[in-house]
């Protein structure tokens, strides 16, 4: 799962993504100060390579 985490107004706001081509498409129309996340939860069943 990816999340784009937004500061902007004074408000922070939260978008989740299944495929990290969808979330960085999406970062590049929000406005604000922006964080994307790489959220890998222990029970997951697959393996990711190290990059």
């Amino acid at each position: 799962m990816w999340v784009i985490t937004v500061y902007a107004d004074d408000r922070i706001k939260m978008f989740e993504f299944e495929d990290e081509k969808e979330a960085k498409e999406s970062i590049k129309k929000i406005k604000g100060s922006k964080i994307l996340s790489h959220v890998i939860y222990f029970n997951d069943q697959f393996i990711e390579e190290a990059s």
